[in-house]
């Protein structure tokens, strides 16, 4: 199912999920389950990384302190769903295009270059994650799991702005806004360049 072009603008994602995802999900729910349980505790870690490298930044460090106790309940939710229906938590395994994104992140410069490029990429991990738990919410044979994804879908919308919020109190708005649009464009490529598979969340 499409995202109208209403909701792709909110996201502001140039290119929508294959709509072969859903369906390979679906015959993958043990491996999209494990991997989507990493997600959250990757997200949670990472907050709590960003706590403690900016912990001069009140605003930051006040904000992201309840998103750390987020995403680790969305994590043993996940746990719990794969517990319920007897299927195992797998390995952790490489996550291509978060990788790919970070190759985009400036490691140079001065802090706030630095800065800027850690919010915009976790700003977009949490908007195609979004997307992707939308399509999730919509397309899955299974009620329950359409519910179950459309709860995290609502979550990830949120997490996707207070990054997004967090770079610009930070760092100049039109600053912020330039390198977006350059991170959005950027992320349409990595989108077109990865396999379509079913047993990853990105």
């Amino acid at each position: 199912m499409e995202l109208s072009p209403d909701a792709r603008n909110i996201l502001g994602l140039k290119l929508p999920t294959d709509p072969r995802w859903v369906n390979l999900a679906e015959l993958s729910l043990e491996e999209i389950l494990t991997d989507h349980a990493y997600c959250e505790q990757k997200a949670a870690t990472t907050c709590i990384t960003f706590i403690q490298r900016y912990s001069q930044m009140e605003k930051l460090v006040r904000e992201l302190a309840p998103i750390v106790t987020e995403e680790w309940g969305h994590f043993r939710l996940v746990l719990a769903e794969l517990h319920k229906r007897n299927l195992q938590l797998g390995k952790q395994r490489k996550d291509l295009y978060v990788n790919k994104l970070f190759e985009f992140q400036q490691k140079g410069g001065d802090w706030e270059t630095r800065f800027l490029d850690q919010m915009l990429s976790m700003a977009l991990i949490e908007a195609r994650s979004c997307e992707r738990f939308k399509r999730l919410s919509e397309g899955l044979d299974d009620p329950y799991l359409r519910q179950f994804y459309r709860r995290f879908m609502e979550s990830e919308a949120g997490h996707y702005t207070l990054f997004i919020e967090l770079a610009e109190t930070y760092i100049d708005k039109d600053i912020v806004r330039k390198r977006w649009a350059e991170w959005l464009a950027y992320e349409a490529e990595v989108m077109r360049g990865l396999e379509v598979r079913g047993d990853r969340i990105h």
